[in-house]
């Protein structure tokens, strides 16, 4: 899975750390970054559910490109 996060976007309002508190953290100006690792330990739907809960939809969910 795939997470991007545009950070010139975010507003650091923090519904994604609310809603995959495994995938997503805040930095120290609260904005959102990823939890190292994360992704692989929570399932994609609640990654979705994060990415649909930001109100200024800086969060993108792709599939990772296959591997060759």
């Amino acid at each position: 899975m795939e997470i991007r996060i545009d950070h010139r976007t975010c507003i650091g309002s923090g519904q994604c750390t609310l809603t995959a508190p495994a995938v997503f953290t805040q930095d120290d100006d609260g904005y959102a970054t990823l939890v190292p690792g994360g992704a692989r330990t929570t399932a994609p739907r609640q990654v979705t559910q994060a990415a649909l809960s930001c109100p200024v939809q800086a969060i993108t969910v792709g599939n990772d490109p296959p591997e060759a």
